[in-house]
């Protein structure tokens, strides 16, 4: 991997010099591949993928700078992303991490019901992103109802149909998305500031012990739709939840829309995966055309 290219727009970005001296992988994402990039006295995390997905990465550079307007939660600080090449780039900020402690953990509940409440006029997002490296739609919308019949739960069904994913689970989506209302009685979502893809593996803290989340996938939207993520894969604690609830308490309801708004992503993890999601998918449905009717 010649880095000459990548190195010079760090340089460009940042105004100051930076002399490669080890260029390292690191392991652990399913989507693109990682680096930690190292001068004498600096250190940048980079992320590569193909050429021509140079919109993702643009895409989630923007959303870091959204969510580190806000001064609520930190997120690596966005340096410069662009192509070369061959490659499309990402680099970000190198980040130290620790371990959490319920102190940190209590500390996110509140950063992330702050950020909840950064609000917009609408739902959606100036510019469409990426859920894994699925397309994810923000077109604004002033009814949140439609917007996630339209661009998520819609729009995932409809890619699971083209994968071959037919029979059950688009008949009973299909119901899902007609009579979805029906789980929004007496609830009116607000715009709120989403990270998008909050799972465990995308928060974590820094070495002082502060929280830190990455990779988002942000819009506006139900802050409903983010907490139910929390919950999809675990690993976030009771004293996460308990802080989160005292800054800005969730609707009673929320227990059954967790699993409607999880449904989102587990047709994403099946569309992206494969086969060993679809039976998930199918129960997840099932159970709440069982709320509604």
């Amino acid at each position: 991997m010649n880095w000459q290219s990548i190195t010079e727009q760090i340089e460009a970005a940042t105004g100051l010099p930076f002399k490669l001296v080890s260029a390292d992988a690191i392991a652990g994402g399913d989507i693109n591949s990682a680096f930690r990039l190292r001068s004498v006295d600096k250190a940048y995390f980079v992320k590569l993928n193909r050429a021509d997905l140079a919109a993702m990465f643009e895409a989630e550079f923007a959303g870091l700078q959204e969510i580190a307007t806000t001064q609520t939660v930190r997120v690596p600080v966005p340096v410069v992303c662009g192509k070369t090449p061959q490659h499309s780039f990402l680099v970000l900020e190198q980040l130290e991490l620790g371990r959490s402690t319920q102190a940190s953990d209590r500390l996110l509940g509140r950063q992330l019901a702050l950020l909840h409440q950064q609000k917009q006029p609408y739902f959606g997002w100036h510019r469409d992103n990426t859920i894994g490296s699925t397309l994810q739609l923000n077109s604004p919308s002033h009814d949140w109802l439609t917007f996630w019949r339209e661009q998520r739960l819609g729009f995932q069904l409809k890619l699971a149909e083209n994968k071959g994913y037919v029979g059950k689970l688009q008949a009973n989506g299909e119901r899902l998305c007609s009579d979805m209302a029906a789980l929004f009685d007496n609830y009116l979502p607000q715009p709120s500031l989403l990270h998008g893809d909050l799972w465990a593996g995308n928060a974590s803290v820094d070495k002082r012990g502060c929280p830190v989340i990455f990779d988002p996938a942000c819009y506006y939207g139900d802050r409903e739709a983010d907490l139910a993520m929390t919950e999809l894969f675990g690993g976030f604690s009771r004293d996460f939840y308990a802080a989160y609830h005292a800054v800005w308490p969730l609707d009673m309801g929320y227990d059954v829309r967790k699993t409607f708004y999880n449904l989102y992503h587990i047709l994403n993890h099946l569309n992206l995966f494969g086969g060993g999601y679809l039976q998930q998918a199918e129960s997840m449905t099932f159970m709440l055309l069982a709320e509604i009717h």
